[in-house]
């Protein structure tokens, strides 16, 4: 893309004051469009070294409320602690509400081309990461996300220039780093890096725009002109459905919930004891060693009401040190959760490495509880499918261990134990009109459970399914397949 592109001409100085004005206030006044229709927007500038990036932010943002938009300043090599996340992490937790802006000073890119040119980033990590990026810009933009990407370009003599102008002046010399005028010299071999990113990661959904920065105001007027044009057509397109992607994970097939047996999946007391024991004793040892080679753990819990998630989970955190888990009991999102990708809250929830976050209910909540309640429309639920799927398979290649319960029982047993919590007072907390409103919706919710098992049960994140009419079994199933799947990752 750069070795291909043509500097247009400039337009003459009373030309480029008149298009400014008009640019500018047709960003103004779309200001409002965009936070009525709930349109979040995310504008990421990449380019050279002395381009102009932050110039152009400060010119474009002048024109939007302060109350509309965030400037993000990444740094270029993450932190340590940013280091023990997915390589998206940083950047995922940074994206806009719905109907507000944000402005990400270098984004993803920057890491990236920064790892090839110093050699810390082989062929096979660069490749992955790319896709990473493909898909979580295909996600964002399928989610209604506008995503808009400028590469500010100058060539090797106007870099040079410029950065000649500033090292004559004390007051300026300190904006120039070595780094600076390192890229100058090599500008035609990090060319050819940037050119390959560019040209891997230019999707429809969100293209490149290479913006010709030799004139400052020409500059802004071309990234006015793109992102204008963008949120038009993002407002146009806004409602619009969006193709449903093929599943293309292996898959490890699990039978239909009404076709597993739960009449002889118990265990007397003695032996529950027994087991007990041994597996948290053994489970103990093993948290040590995944703390001590860095392995994330994701536990995640999903199951009918009443089946006891809450009890299964105590047995497995009973065996860790506290002070390596965590257990994230997901209730309805919150506002500012609401206003993002759905997926948004639980990325800002991952454990780092060496550590287990346990999740009592899930993403997962988008196929079930959205999809029967209409909190979602049925595209978006279609298509989350394959979202979760990607989703867990950048956890998994991250190295996180990712191990998915459902917890099942019958129809009879969760009746059972609805009456025994609404007549017994200090168990009437665990009960409510929504728990009995969805025990009315059992056959379309067991409808809906069984394709999610069967569209996301992949071999890298396989669903368990934990038989709990006797509680003791499911624990204790529970604590042997945790057990059983830290050790595989720990070979």
């Amino acid at each position: 893309m750069l070795k291909d592109f043509v500097v247009s001409e400039i337009p003459d100085e009373e030309e480029l004051k008149a298009k400014l004005k008009e640019e500018r206030a047709r960003l103004f006044n779309s200001q409002m469009k965009i936070k009525e229709a709930g349109l979040p927007v995310m504008v990421l500038f990449e380019g050279w070294n002395a381009a102009g990036k932050g110039a152009v932010i400060g010119k474009v943002i002048r024109n939007i409320d302060p109350r509309f938009f965030k400037v993000a300043t990444l740094d270029q090599e993450p932190s340590d602690e940013d280091k023990r996340y997915p390589f998206l992490y940083r950047y995922i937790k940074e994206i806009p509400e719905a109907g507000k802006f944000r402005f990400f000073d270098t984004c993803w890119m920057e890491e990236i081309m920064d790892g090839v040119l110093q050699g810390k980033i082989d062929e096979e990590t660069y490749v992955n990461r790319v896709k990473s990026i493909n898909v979580i810009e295909r996600q964002l933009c399928d989610n209604g996300y506008l995503v808009v990407k400028f590469f500010m370009n100058i060539s090797k003599k106007e870099q040079k220039e410029r950065l000649e102008s500033l090292l004559s002046s004390k007051d300026t010399s300190w904006r120039v780093t070595d780094a600076d005028i390192k890229q100058n010299k090599k500008y035609d071999d990090i060319r050819e890096v940037y050119d390959r990113y560019l040209n891997d990661t230019n999707q429809s959904r969100a293209p490149w725009y290479i913006i010709d920065a030799r004139d400052k105001k020409y500059a802004e007027l071309q990234v006015l002109q793109y992102l204008n044009q963008g949120i038009d057509t993002a407002l146009k397109n806004h409602s619009l459905n969006v193709p449903i992607l093929q599943n293309t994970f292996p898959m490890e097939k699990l039978p239909k919930l009404s076709d597993i047996t739960l009449s002889d999946k118990f265990l007397t007391d003695e032996e529950y004891k027994i087991q007990l024991k041994a597996l948290q004793k053994e489970l103990r040892e093993l948290g040590k060693k995944v703390y001590r080679k860095k392995i994330p753990v994701i536990i995640a819990y999903e199951g009918w009401d009443a089946a006891g998630k809450g009890g299964n989970i105590k047995r497995v955190t009973a065996a860790l040190d506290p002070r390596d888990y965590v257990v994230e009991p997901i209730a309805s999102p919150e506002p500012h959760e609401k206003a993002r990708h759905y997926l948004w809250r639980f990325w800002t929830r991952l454990p780092k490495t060496g550590h287990i976050t346990i999740f009592d209910r899930t993403w997962y909540g988008r196929v079930m509880v959205e999809r029967l309640e209409g909190f979602c429309s049925e595209n978006d639920w279609q298509r989350a499918y394959n979202e979760i799927n990607e989703f867990e398979k950048e956890l998994s290649d991250w190295g996180a261990v990712i191990i998915k319960f459902w917890v099942q029982i019958d129809k009879d047993t969760q009746l059972s134990r609805f009456t025994d919590r609404q007549n017994t007072p200090e168990k009437q907390w665990k009960i409510n009109d929504e728990d009995w409103r969805n025990r009315e919706k059992w056959d379309q919710y067991e409808v809906a459970i069984d394709e999610m098992i069967a569209k996301t049960s992949t071999t890298f994140a396989p669903w368990h399914v934990l038989e709990s009419v006797d509680k003791k079994y499911a624990r204790i199933k529970a604590l042997q397949i945790v057990i059983e799947e830290i050790k595989k990752a720990l070979k």
